[in-house]
């Protein structure tokens, strides 16, 4: 993955739902005040013609994204905001394309979990999972986190989380892969499925109730996602069922039977100061401490 300089031209992109445009105006002024200059996609602010939940139509988002990764001026290109339609447009991208281009960095989150996968598979560099800039998590604490994963990518970063609660001691070791639960349960029987064997896998959700969360932890499990994983690093389960401990006795029957080191309540999701983690890197994860290292030259 590259690092990013002053002066770096960054675009932001509609992959999913709709953009709020004071929401975008502000998350671009803070980009700018890295030094970076940040171009809009087309339709970024668009809106689908029919269907409310979706920013612009799936040609025209995926046509957007596609012209920003193959813009020769641009050196990342960052998800604006989440919310539901990033599998719709996969089809639609060219990745040959994007393959033979020069290698761009992508970041986002929530929904865009699925062009994190997509990214991995058909064009095969790293990403990064991080809070986006037209949301209202983006906070001056995970733009600072967000900040150092662009212009930093390559040194060892230690990611603490003070709320971090141990659920299986122990370190595990290896590439990190997952985000959203939701958006990779419905990825299952897609061409971009890819079982987290020996990975390290981040796990968060926002506004589900327990049970749907044991339903796509069961249909992962069951579609052999979790084989061979190293470890797992939980994340986040904002507004889901509205009693934590329901959500963690969900994570506990499901997973801990998985045997691997496991912590949960890290950094990781939809809330202010998140973490900014890197997807395709090698991490260690310290489940006793509730610390995830991050260490691409390895």
């Amino acid at each position: 993955m590259k690092s990013l300089r002053r002066g770096d031209t960054v675009a932001l992109v509609a992959c999913s739902g709709p953009v709020d445009a004071d929401a975008l105006r502000s998350g671009a002024a803070t980009l700018r005040s890295w030094g970076l200059r940040v171009r809009l996609g087309a339709t970024v602010l668009g809106r689908h013609p029919h269907l409310d939940y979706l920013a612009a139509t799936d040609s025209d988002r995926a046509r957007d994204f596609e012209r920003a990764w193959l813009d020769p001026d641009v050196n990342a290109v960052i998800a604006a905001r989440g919310g539901y339609g990033a599998h719709r447009m996969i089809d639609l991208v060219d990745w040959d394309a994007l393959r033979r281009a020069e290698p761009t960095v992508f970041a986002g989150a929530s929904d865009a979990t699925a062009l994190h996968a997509a990214i991995a598979t058909h064009v095969g560099t790293p990403t990064i999972l991080a809070s986006m800039p037209a949301t209202a998590y983006f906070d001056p604490v995970a733009a600072d986190h967000l900040r150092g994963a662009l212009f930093d990518p390559h040194g060892t970063r230690r990611l603490p989380s003070a709320a971090a609660e141990t659920l299986r001691p122990g370190v595990a070791e290896g590439r990190l892969a997952g985000g959203n639960l939701t958006v990779l349960a419905a990825s299952v029987g897609s061409a971009e499925y890819r079982p987290a064997v020996g990975a390290v896998v981040v796990l968060e959700d926002i506004g589900e109730e327990p049970y749907r969360i044991d339903r796509m932890l069961t249909q992962l499990l069951r579609a052999g996602w979790f084989d061979g994983v190293a470890g797992l690093a939980i994340g986040s389960w904002t507004d889901c069922g509205g009693d934590s401990d329901a959500v963690r006795q969900v994570l506990r029957d499901r997973l801990l039977p998985l045997g691997v080191p496991t912590v949960w309540r890290l950094d990781i999701g939809h809330h202010p100061g998140a973490l900014a983690v890197p997807l395709g890197v090698r991490a260690e994860l310290d489940a006793g401490t509730g610390t995830l290292t991050v260490t691409p030259h390895t």
